[in-house]
């Protein structure tokens, strides 16, 4: 089977670390790689590294051109796992700071967010009753990283708890 060329590859600003960060997440991610890495001399920004990577087959495109931006929360890259294995095993590799995690959402040492996700919470979001659905939420809010068992637990009603209204929390 041939995959579609993607219509859409992320670009990532960093001030400096470009390679470094394409390198760091490719020895993450499975099915990853260094594609291609180019310098502009002489821009505004002084040279600029330019680096192609592959992620999970998934491209994306890096530059180190200054510090003028920075990521922040508005955007994320999602990671669906499919055991707890990998969602332990991507939160320990990215965070920069577990401590700071909400709902499997994760910063990395270059500011990037990252949302370590389960992909059951998708499966059990399309069935089950409103009750269980709120259950599951409360549990995903309460999260720092997702333990599978427990959002399974909740669910499933096995806390014993009662449907009560949401509160979002900003982080």
């Amino acid at each position: 089977m041939t995959l579609p060329t993607p219509r859409i590859t992320p670009h990532l600003w960093f001030d400096k670390e470009a390679i470094e960060a394409a390198n760091f997440y490719v020895g993450i991610f499975p099915e990853s790689t260094i594609d291609s890495i180019d310098t502009i001399k002489d821009t505004p920004s002084g040279d600029c590294d330019i680096v192609a990577f592959t992620l999970a087959r998934q491209p994306f495109m890096a530059i180190s051109a200054g510090p003028m931006f920075r990521f922040n929360e508005a955007i994320s890259l999602l990671v669906p796992c499919e055991s707890q294995e990998e969602i332990d095993h991507y939160h320990a590799t990215l965070a920069a700071d577990p401590v700071k995690a909400q709902c499997g959402w994760i910063k990395d040492k270059y500011g990037l967010s990252w949302q370590i996700w389960p992909r059951m919470i998708a499966e059990l979001s399309s069935r089950g009753d409103a009750a269980a659905k709120a259950r599951l939420t409360r549990a995903i809010m309460a999260s720092t990283k997702f333990d599978v068992a427990a959002l399974k637990r909740a669910f499933d009603g096995a806390s014993g708890e009662r449907p009560r209204s949401l509160t979002l929390r900003r982080r």
